[in-house]
């Protein structure tokens, strides 16, 4: 078994999957762009890196700002909300998964502006597009110059290649050509455009603000700014807004749905609903059949904060073993509180987790988490659960192993740097060093998001690539630069 490199020692989240956009859009209200402000604060935590807003005013024309950093550090001032007039806005917050990880530049911040023969349109795309490379080869040799590194930039400039006139009949001839997962939120001078790719991977939904219409990712940011939801975008599906009207359209062949089954597990806020089904319900549900198939004689069961939770709350409900806070998170520990000294570099993790002491010392504690992916926070949460004296530290996990990336906007470490992908069960057992570790199963998982006869192998009913290996759509980019599919190792 390989060593892993560890993360960086500061950041609890960092052995976390990582969720790269959240899209937000509102037409037909006043001042828009202050309501996308809102929901972007909302989406906050599928993207902390950047956030962009653009909105149009029948006056002023297209108007925009994109920001490093916090919505709530940027779009709450005045000043800048200012600038950014009109009944129409889109925006989005982002967490690089294309482009320049890690070295992002502002010409990489979404949404995207381009002009047209027919006017200006705006794009804003939650995802990832698989065979980005060979579409920007080709563009750059028909002429296209390309201003940031990002695969979405590869939609307007196919745009702008369509012959037809009018931009939403341009959107789905660019997006015939692209592969991959896309939820787009688009604009043009009086139009809000929302598209969701036919396999419907990432999320997207309607909701209704007065005599307006708002498009969001997650009815978590329809809450905060008081809008009804309505339904969601379907797989496949285009709405065109207008005037009032919603239009739908399918620009796509129909195909079975895949939608990602990690949004139920980890990505989505738990006061969202997906699929008529209550994230935080869905969450707890998992924690109830984990207790099931992984159950271990414990005094307590705690959950790793935050996204841990749910899950521990209904394994401590079946089980009938009593839940309790044993880590509490400091949520006041911000990226800024770095000192790159020797002594504090070491106290890693405690900087934003502290274990309740007079509730653990004693106990064997069963630890409930979402996922286990280096495996290098959970060896940290360990040595803190026994240096504050439980007696044994047992794992349950919350999702089954993963051991294969995500390539439809998912930032997941290569391949090798997942534990799950060279070591058993048992060895990663052995190499957290705890008393017992068990995931939960795929079959598992599947019932609890309500697929009561489990995972159909034959036709899977969500995409689950990151724990099968069994990709919907091809990576063809990867697969071009020597990954190796499931079938072909």
């Amino acid at each position: 078994m390989r060593q892993l490199p560890p993360a960086h020692p500061f950041d609890v989240d960092a052995d976390k999957l990582k969720e790269e956009c959240g899209v937000f859009g509102v037409v037909g209200v006043a001042d828009a762009a202050n309501f996308v402000a809102l929901g972007l604060h909302a989406l906050q935590h599928r993207g902390q890196e950047a956030g962009g807003i653009v909105s149009h005013d029948p006056e002023h024309g297209f108007n925009s700002a994109r920001r490093f950093g916090y919505v709530r550090d940027n779009f709450t001032k005045q000043s800048l909300m200012d600038t950014l007039p009109g009944p129409l806005a889109i925006g989005h917050v982002r967490y690089s998964t294309a482009g320049s990880k890690g070295n992002t530049q502002i010409r990489d911040v979404q949404p995207f502006f381009g002009e047209f023969s027919m006017g200006g349109a705006a794009i804003a795309h939650n995802g990832n597009i698989v065979n980005a490379d060979a579409l920007r080869r080709e563009l750059i040799e028909r002429g296209s110059i390309f201003q940031s590194s990002s695969d979405s930039e590869c939609i307007i400039h196919l745009m702008a290649r369509s012959l037809q006139r009018k931009v939403p009949e341009r959107m789905q001839d660019a997006l015939r050509r692209v592969e991959g997962a896309f939820s787009i939120v688009a604009m043009t001078r009086t139009k809000l455009i929302g598209v969701r790719d036919p396999l419907g991977v990432r999320p997207l939904v309607l909701g209704q603000l007065g005599e307006g219409f708002v498009l969001s990712s997650e009815t978590c940011a329809l809450d905060i700014i008081g809008a009804q939801f309505l339904r969601e975008i379907e797989p496949g599906e285009m709405v065109v807004i207008e005037d009032g009207k919603v239009a739908s359209h399918r620009p796509f062949a129909p195909q079975r749905p895949r939608f990602c089954i990690f949004e139920h597990v980890y990505f989505s806020r738990p006061d969202s609903i997906i699929g008529g089904r209550s994230v935080y319900e869905t969450r707890r549900a998992i924690g109830v059949e984990l207790a099931r198939e992984a159950p271990v004689e414990a005094d307590l069961v705690c959950p790793v904060p935050d996204s841990g939770t749910p899950a521990a709350i209904g394994y401590a409900a079946e089980s009938g073993i009593p839940y309790g806070m044993g880590i509490i998170r400091n949520q006041y520990m911000g990226r800024t509180f770095i000192e790159p000294t020797e002594q504090i570099r070491n106290m890693g993790v405690r900087l934003k987790l502290n274990v309740n002491r007079a509730l653990i010392r004693g106990k064997r504690v069963i630890l409930v988490d979402d996922s286990v992916v280096r495996g290098t926070t959970s060896i940290k949460i360990r040595e803190m659960i026994l240096d504050a004296g439980a007696a044994e530290v047992h794992f349950r996990i919350a999702s089954p192993p993963t051991a294969w990336p995500c390539f439809y906007g998912v930032d997941t470490p290569e391949r090798e740097k997942l534990l799950a992908s060279h070591m058993s069960e048992d060895e990663m057992r052995d190499h957290l060093k705890v008393d017992s570790l068990r995931f939960i199963s795929l079959d598992g998982l599947y019932r609890a998001v309500g697929e009561a006869q489990g995972r159909d192998p034959a036709s899977p009913q969500y995409c689950d690539a990151c724990f099968s290996g069994e990709y919907p759509v091809a990576p063809s980019d990867q697969i071009e630069k020597g990954f190796l599919l499931k079938a072909a190792e």
